[in-house]
């Protein structure tokens, strides 16, 4: 059943919505799961740190495009990957909590890759329900309804957002220093991780404004450091330029990839239930050696993510199990699981692509019917 059959069916049956997505009991499930252990938070940070580290150093080592550099390559890939993932954990964690991991992971992760933490800070009005799949949530597009190119080019913007967010930090902050318009216009319309590049960030607050001058001067200071020592000791290193670029693109890649499977994005009506979101939210909880790879720190849970948002990632393989062993057999929940990534990738482009095939006959009808008044 597709998602827009779901809606007609709930709408008809309003009332009974309720008691078939019963949160209470849900969370009955697992209510001591919620809590986050530090101890992992930080060995898996640190662990993770290391080993991207250290395959980074050693790929330009290797000899060129050898199985040894092209695995390290990957494998430092898939740990920073994993690494800057963090930021959708700690921006659900309660405010106040986690103080000096989140300064340690913006250290080592935020600033270097030029993604502190405050451009994640929007991902809360992905879970608000009344912003979810509207133009107020910067992380959703109807790619269902809006045709392949749509995708296709999410994918790839991949390729020029680097070059982009170099801009960003290195030109657009200090002028933000003198120009209150601009600073207003780059905090609305170039501060966000979000898949909409139409998106209009709402103005930060007192507290959030500093926290985010804060870490974009570190970004600016980054890159100002790196350009001053090229200047002073005048060896342009392109090599490991090159690298950092290359592994940029294929960890927003990899990101982007997974985030197609996240969603159905079938919404382009404005607001939707909380039983819509839930379903149209997707959960890949088998072949964990392999989805852990696409969807570290329990990205690729998404519908789990969507019911329990504060759910720590280390808890979600547990929860999910007790959920299906637990909830009713026509629990809304079961509904949202899939077996993999690349089956949700087609059942998005097949809809998408039916999109267009209704689109081009209702253009063809029309401009038929254009030729017959015209004719008669």
């Amino acid at each position: 059943m597709s998602l827009a059959d779901t809606r007609s069916s709930i709408s008809q049956k309003r009332p009974a919505a309720r008691p078939e997505v019963s949160l209470a009991n849900a969370r009955r499930i697992v209510h001591d799961l919620l809590k986050p252990n530090p101890v992992i938070y930080w060995t898996d940070m640190l662990v993770s740190f290391t080993i991207a580290a250290t395959a980074f150093h050693f790929v330009r080592v290797c000899p060129p495009f050898s199985l040894a550099q092209i695995g390290l390559f990957m494998l430092s890939c898939l740990m920073f990957y994993r690494l800057a993932m963090f930021i959708h954990e700690m921006v659900h964690m309660r405010a106040g909590s986690f103080t000096y991991f989140r300064i340690v992971w913006n250290i080592l992760i935020g600033i270097p890759f030029l993604m502190p933490s405050f451009v994640y800070y929007t991902h809360l009005d992905h879970h608000r329900r009344k912003h979810y799949g509207t133009d107020k949530d910067g992380e959703y597009l109807a790619l269902g309804q809006n045709g392949r190119w749509q995708m296709i080019g999410f994918v790839l913007s991949s390729v020029v957002v680097p070059i982009i967010v170099v801009f960003r930090c290195l030109v657009l902050t200090p002028l933000t220093w003198f120009s209150p318009k601009l600073r207003k216009f780059v905090y609305t319309h170039a501060s966000s991780m979000v898949m909409d590049p139409t998106y209009i960030r709402p103005l930060p607050t007192e507290q959030a404004l500093r926290i985010m001058r804060l870490q974009e001067t570190a970004c600016f200071l980054w890159c100002l450091g790196f350009a001053i020592g090229v200047l002073t000791f005048g060896k342009f290193p392109f090599p490991v330029l090159l690298q950092a670029y290359l592994t940029s693109v294929t960890v927003l890649t990899l990101n982007a990839i997974r985030t197609l499977g996240a969603h159905r994005f079938d919404n382009d009506e404005g607001e939707m239930t909380f039983l819509e979101q839930l379903l149209d939210s997707i959960n890949y909880p088998y072949r964990p050696w392999i989805t852990e790879l696409w969807g570290p720190t329990g990205t690729r849970y998404h519908a789990l993510h969507h019911l329990f948002p504060s759910l720590p990632y280390h808890n979600m393989p547990e929860a999910h199990r007790r959920l299906m062993e637990q909830l009713p057999e026509d629990a809304p929940y079961r509904q949202t699981n899939r077996v993999t990534l690349i089956s949700g990738i087609i059942d998005l482009w097949r809809r998408s692509k039916e999109v267009e095939r209704r689109h081009a006959a209702e253009r063809r009808a029309a401009r038929q019917a254009k030729v017959d008044s015209t004719v008669g």
